[in-house]
């Protein structure tokens, strides 16, 4: 039985100790690097948008050619975007940098007018009129203290966050941190910048008091932050794994990762609970906002999941120097003897089919000798934050008789995968982009529109795992 699919995040060798964060030499060298290695990029660029891209193209490289560096990254993300796959993008990565030079990278990030003085008195001045997301936020035990306020500059209906206080060297005080625009009672996320003040474009909700940005954290309205001890706590505790028993009948399994870090914490639940495991009659899986890692992580679950044999689908590498270097290079250091002969004789045949796909990975099936009776019962919660190995995860396990998805779609970052890291002359950046490619794209293309879950739960619904808890089969 060959093991599920495993995407991998290997790093390249530095190309060079010495930093040259032009713009118009990195532009190019991420064009150059994408065109040539990214193993999707033939499908996104077709007959029917080539011209719109090159005239999209050239435009940016013009603008790059007299970029200031730490406007460069913006640059670099609106290119990657046109291909709209979440495997493709590019990194915040210092290695080996100080603060003080970190700090003087981003000192002509975008800023605003507004600071702590003016904030005060205009919350002051405004106290009965002022919208319920102005005021100071914090996450983190102070990580980040921002003002939110009402972008007069620009449009009443958007909202400016902007740095009061943080301890993040990439940042300094007045820095854009994010906009937000409000459409009747509900909020838009114009923009978010990530640490390395990259535009992200995340989900918004407010409940109350606290801003809920997805994978870019929860925030507090400054006034409710008494117990930030235990804000942060809960903040925490949301990437490690958890089970828990909810009735009689349901358990509840929390996958919020499945890095690679986190597999011996997953082993060790599944090993703690599995008289709990081996006697449930429901267990609900919830792997929502789980951004993937490697299946090896959660290949523990298996036995519990197994009712018949589960087919994998095949894929391709895009067989280049790059990516053949980066995928199967033998002297990664840590390899097994085994493991290391198998990269040997992956290199030299993916040698033979350089620059053509190689079937890397055939397809496959894999069986158990055993079905166990418990769960009797699986429900595994997704939503559109499920990326990636939890998207494969979800594509084999669906497949088991005792599996039923309930949710929203995935993320859609799927058909593209096992993601490789290549530094940029400026060294400070690394691109990411995947080189394998799943065959099924050409009859089951799946990016960006995801995996449609059995039952859909709705904004409406508050509790999501309450709303599973109770769901009837069949009402």
């Amino acid at each position: 039985m060959k093991k599920i699919f495993i995407l991998t995040l290997i790093l390249f060798p530095f190309l060079s100790k010495a930093q040259n964060c032009n713009c118009s030499e990195n532009f190019r060298f991420l064009v150059e690097k994408i065109k040539n290695n990214y193993v999707g990029y033939k499908d996104k660029i077709t007959t029917s948008n080539q011209t719109r891209f090159d005239v999209f193209t050239d435009s940016l490289q013009k603008v790059a050619n007299s970029a200031e560096k730490s406007a460069c990254l913006d640059l670099c993300v609106d290119w990657l975007a046109f291909f709209e796959d979440k495997h493709l993008s590019i990194s915040f990565t210092p290695d080996g940098a100080t603060k003080d030079e970190i700090s003087d990278f981003f000192k002509t990030a975008e800023k605003t007018y507004w600071n702590e003085v003016d904030l005060n008195s205009y919350l002051s001045r405004n106290k009965k009129k002022l919208d319920k997301i102005e005021g100071y936020w914090t996450y983190g035990l102070n990580n980040y203290r921002i003002g939110i306020v009402k972008d007069t500059t620009n449009n009443k209906s958007e909202f400016i966050g902007f740095i009061v206080n943080t301890t993040n060297s990439n940042w300094g005080k007045q820095q854009v941190k994010m906009k937000i625009k409000k459409i009747g009672d509900n909020y838009q996320c114009v923009y978010f910048r990530n640490i390395d003040h990259s535009k992200r474009f995340p989900r918004i909700l407010i409940n109350e008091n606290t801003m809920d940005l997805g994978l870019f954290g929860k925030w507090y309205k400054n006034q409710f932050m008494e117990k930030r001890e235990e804000a942060i706590r809960s903040t925490a505790s949301d990437i490690f794994p958890s089970f828990k028993i909810l009735d009689k009948e349901t358990d509840l399994l929390v996958l919020p990762s499945f890095n690679i870090r986190y597999k011996e914490k997953v082993d060790s639940v599944i090993k703690q609970n599995k008289d709990l495991l081996g006697n449930s009659k429901h267990l609900i899986i919830d792997i929502r906002s789980n951004q993937g890692g490697t299946t090896t992580t959660y290949e523990g679950l298996l036995p519990y999941i197994y009712t018949n044999p589960i087919y994998t689908t095949a894929a391709s590498i895009l067989a280049t120097t790059d990516n053949i270097n980066g995928l199967y290079h033998p002297d990664i250091p840590g390899l097994s003897d085994v493991t290391r002969k198998k990269f040997e004789e992956n290199v030299r045949k993916m040698n033979e089919h350089k620059n053509e796909f190689y079937l890397l990975y055939p397809p496959d099936t894999i069986q158990l000798a055993h079905v166990l009776k418990n769960p009797q019962r699986i429900s595994i919660l997704i939503n559109g934050e499920s990326a990636s190995a939890a998207e494969i995860m979800i594509l084999n396990y669906r497949q088991s008789k005792k599996v039923t998805l309930f949710g929203q779609n995935s993320s859609g970052a799927i058909d593209y995968v096992d993601v490789l890291r290549l530094k940029i002359p400026c060294s400070y950046f690394s691109i990411l982009y995947p080189a394998v490619r799943y065959n099924s794209v050409d009859t089951h293309p799946l990016n960006n529109s995801g995996i449609t879950p059995d039952v859909i739960i709705p904004d409406s619904i508050p509790d999501w795992v309450e709303f599973v808890r109770t769901y009837k089969p069949g009402h």
